[in-house]
Parts: C-alpha cells; sequence; structure tokens
C-alpha cells in the first residue's frame, strides 16, 4: 500500500508488510538526510503533556530540513474558545503539511484525520491507541533480538489502561509471540484484546506474580501505573507501586533478556537495573527519531 498522505492512527491499520517496510525505513533513517524534508512544515496538536514524543517529533523533523509549529498547551489553543477538534483540524492544515496530535479523548486522532486532507499521526489518544510508540518499540526488539518472530513476550503492570501495550499487543501478534499479561486482575488486559488473540490462535498467560514467569521471557515490556488513566482515585492508590523491578529480578531471568518501558517510569524499575545489560529502555526512546522520521518521510511521498 502507498504510504503519501496516509493517517497514522491506529497500528489495526498496518498489515504485517506494511510494519515491516516501515522498520526498513526507519533504518535507513539512521543515516543523516538534512534536506529530504526542507520546505515542509509540521503541526503539534499536543492536548496532553508529552516530553519524549513531542520533542523526537520536533527533532525528527527538524533534522530532516522541516520546519515546525503547533503547541503543547491546551490554553494556548482556540479549544478555550469552544473550538471542535474538526474545526480545529480544518485550520491546522492551512498551515501544514503534516499533523501531529495527542489527545486525551479516545478516537480524537481519528476525528482530526477524518476532518484532514493533510496526513494527521496520532501520538497518542487517551487509553486508545500510541502507533508510533509501538513502531519505535517494534524497531527497539528487532534491533536487541535479531528478529520479532517467535519471542516470548512480558507485558506487566497497567495492562488495562495503557495504550502501549495495547497497540503492541496488536502488532505483535503478526510474529508468533507467546505473551505472558502479568498484573493484578484489575489491571488484567481487556478482554477484547484477549479474544483477538484467540481468534488468531496466540498463545497467552495471565498471571499476577512476575517471578513465576520471569525465566520465560525474551523481552519485559514494563509499565507505570497510570494516575491520569485511572477514572477512580481510590483505585490508583490501591494499585500504585504495585510492581517494583530491582535486582532480585535478575536471579531468575534468561541471560539475554531484554527490559523494555515506554517511560517515563515512577518507581516500578529501580535506577540500579539501568546500567545493566538487560535494560534498553533509553535506547528504547531513542528509536523514536528514525521511526518518527521514516513516518513523516513516508507520509509526505519523500520516501517509499
Amino acid at each position: 500500500m502507498a504510504f503519501k498522505n496516509r493517517d497514522v492512527i491506529s497500528i489495526n491499520d498496518f498489515s504485517k508488510e506494511d510494519l515491516l517496510h516501515i522498520l526498513k525505513a526507519a533504518k535507513s533513517m539512521e543515516k543523516s538526510r538534512p534536506n529530504l524534508l526542507k520546505g515542509k512544515i509540521l503541526a503539534t496538536l499536543f492536548f496532553e503533556p508529552s516530553t519524549r514524543t513531542r520533542l523526537s517529533f520536533i527533532y525528527a523533523m527538524e533534522s530532516l530540513g522541516g520546519k515546525v509549529l503547533g503547541f503543547d498547551d491546551t490554553k494556548q489553543s482556540s479549544l478555550q474558545k469552544g473550538e471542535s477538534l474538526w474545526d480545529t483540524a480544518k485550520i491546522v492544515e492551512k498551515y501544514s503539511d503534516i499533523m501531529v496530535i495527542r489527545h486525551p479523548v479516545e478516537g480524537s486522532a481519528r476525528l482530526m484525520a477524518e476532518s484532514s486532507s493533510k496526513p494527521v499521526i496520532n501520538a497518542g489518544d487517551g487509553a486508545n491507541q500510541h502507533p508510533t510508540q509501538t513502531l519505535l518499540d517494534l524497531y527497539t526488539i528487532q534491533k536487541v533480538k535479531g528478529t520479532l518472530n517467535n519471542l516470548n513476550i512480558g507485558m506487566v503492570g497497567d495492562l488495562k489502561y495503557g495504550r502501549t501495550v495495547h497497540s503492541l499487543t496488536n502488532a505483535l501478534s503478526h510474529f508468533n509471540p507467546t505473551f505472558y499479561f502479568i498484573a493484578p486482575e484489575a489491571l488484567q488486559m481487556p478482554q477484547n484484546y484477549l479474544e483477538e488473540l484467540r481468534q488468531k490462535n496466540i498463545k497467552f498467560v495471565k498471571e499476577e506474580n512476575l517471578m513465576k514467569v520471569s525465566n520465560k521471557l525474551d523481552i519485559l515490556y514494563v509499565t507505570r501505573i497510570q494516575k491520569e488513566r485511572f477514572p477512580d482515585p481510590v483505585e490508583y492508590e490501591k494499585y500504585k507501586g504495585y510492581y517494583k523491578l530491582d535486582e532480585s529480578l535478575l536471579k531468575n531471568i534468561k541471560n539475554d533478556l531484554k527490559i523494555m518501558h515506554p517511560l517515563p517510569r515512577v518507581d516500578e524499575i529501580n535506577k540500579k537495573l539501568d546500567s545493566t545489560k538487560h535494560a534498553v529502555y533509553f535506547e528504547q526512546a531513542a528509536n523514536g527519531i528514525p521511526v518518527r522520521k521514516a513516518l513523516l518521510a513516508l507520509a509526505l511521498g519523500k520516501i517509499k
């Protein structure tokens, strides 16, 4: 499928071949391409806080020779005056060639894509999807493991509200994984995702105790308990700090286990693990640069 002018809203919109094509394009972006997007303008519309995603998109665009405009505070936008997302997209498309949006409401990115004639990239819509994070996660796994196929993938923490694990589960299901969903029942992977895995004959195990399955894993994907996603503050207080990984984990893992985290972390990974050969979460964050360069260049038709 052609990528020019294509929106990036949900990882479900991409086939296995699409995903591999994007990863191949990302690898090519490891080389300097300083004028590839010269004359193009990226609009960054961040209705929710972001550090890595927003800054990496800005860096990606500017390092390819493009320009960036936008906001990271809704007080700077006309939504304060009652403007709809639909109208915001209609206006911003007149000022830019491509848009990146992060918004707390599920479905907001797709709404803007339907309104805009310019390509829209979803940088996270509520607890729903975060497709560019998923792509950099795939890119990281491919780099550190040498393959995406037949891996044992552990996901630990907030699997109910965590959009990163939702998207990654869907993407990895193309590559015959075995999933280990590690969470208390109240924060387990939603049933609709589990049902999709059953339909695809993808094996998965639900477990609350990380140490019971840690020695089986090739990848351990850690997530924080997300205070901002909980509808009930009492529920958050019950589960915050539920998982805290430290050096005791190293006694019961494969020698080549890699630990990932979409960041930011709070207290779920002890900093003593940062210097071990297992920790790749900072490399993972850096991989957002070539992946987002590739997405911008593909959507703008500068590479195929």
